[in-house]
């Protein structure tokens, strides 16, 4: 991966991070700060004025991935309390997992292969191997195997363990970090236009659209076109590549992508999960191509965007592995220009906070 830019090493001032959703705040979701950064200037706007800063013919591409409740509460010891974070369901039934120190302070890395965590219902979580990479030591990331008494016989060449998805919508909650003031109920962390469940945590880029904004982009001549890619759990390694994730661009999607492009208009991707979607299946020339599976798509200065032309995303941590994206997409001075107005500004941070919108 590329070295930290230097720009990214900046520091977010006191009260820059979003404790609440901006309904909370006494704003509506599309009442939050957009930030508009374009090579000749810097524009401070509402996210409800998009049809105004957009131009009829521009596509904009959404993830309609939902937001699953992937915080579990277990326990190792005879009792000790332990919270789980589960990221992924890989293609043979095991999970992938964070484990976490109690009290929100962050990954626990003294976890070996072989170790078992009692989740709720009866589950024994057994951590398997380091993930991705099996040789990482110390590793944030497992792949685990989840299993009960009532779970049928495994079966060749798949484990029949629990089912992610219906294990935690029964047992889970939505995944919360410790800048936010209370509990939320997972309503909060959905978009207006999820579809399918299967992201980690909330695909935080879109949260500001509603339905009547949305409206009002195809109303002002934007198409709108959905994507799928499930997120798995933020990364707090300051130079961590992202996970591998799954991915679907229905063909439909394929062919607005690569009609606009040869129309001459922009593909606004809506957050950098539909950046890695889209880059993924994009040909050396930028064609588009219809696919699913999983991606591991690393986008920085040795790899840059090759079909979408612009971008809506929250603020990123310092030296985030992000930050690589959106330079791959927007260049580094762009992107530098920009997190230097939004900390001079005093914008809000991570996923109930402000967005900018990249137009290179």
């Amino acid at each position: 991966m590329t070295a930290p830019t230097a720009w990214a090493r900046f520091a977010l001032p006191d009260g820059s991070e979003a404790t609440e959703p901006a309904e909370h705040r006494g704003l509506a979701r599309d009442g939050v700060r957009l930030l508009v950064a374009e090579p000749d200037r810097l524009r401070h706007v509402v996210f409800r004025d998009l049809p105004a800063v957009l131009r009829p013919g521009d596509l904009v591409v959404l993830n309609t991935s939902a937001t699953l409740p992937a915080a579990v509460h277990g326990t190792v010891g005879g009792g000790r309390p332990v919270p789980v974070h589960v990221a992924a369901e890989l293609d043979d039934g095991s999970w992938v997992v964070e484990v976490r120190l109690a009290g929100g302070r962050g990954p626990d890395l003294s976890r070996r292969p072989g170790d078992v965590i009692v989740l709720p219902g009866g589950v024994e979580l057994t951590l398997t191997a380091a993930y991705p990479d099996p040789e990482r030591a110390p590793s944030r990331l497992w792949r685990a195997r989840a299993r009960s008494d009532q779970d049928p016989a495994e079966a060749p060449g798949k484990d029949q363990g629990q089912d992610r998805r219906a294990y935690l919508v029964r047992y889970g909650e939505p995944i919360r970090y410790s800048y936010l003031k209370w509990p939320l109920p997972l309503e909060q962390f959905q978009t207006v236009y999820a579809g399918a469940a299967g992201s980690a945590e909330l695909v935080s880029a879109g949260r500001p659209f509603t339905d009547r904004l949305l409206t009002r982009l195809i109303g002002a001549g934007v198409t709108v076109a959905p994507l799928t890619l499930h997120t798995g759990v933020s990364s707090p390694d300051k130079h961590e590549p992202p996970a591998p994730e799954p991915y679907l661009v229905p063909p439909d999607t394929a062919r607005l992508v690569n009609s606009a492009k040869g129309a001459g208009r922009r593909v606004v991707a809506v957050g950098t999960t539909v950046v890695r979607a889209l880059e993924t299946v994009a040909t050396p020339t930028g064609e588009v191509v219809a696919g699913q599976g999983w991606t591991d798509l690393v986008l920085d200065a040795d790899r840059p965007a090759r079909c979408v032309d612009g971008l809506i995303t929250g603020l990123h941590e310092p030296q985030a592995s992000h930050l690589f994206l959106l330079e791959s997409v927007a260049g580094p001075a762009l992107v530098s220009a920009a997190y230097a107005a939004a900390v001079e500004q005093r914008y809000l941070w991570h996923e109930f906070g402000d967005s900018m919108l990249f137009l290179p």
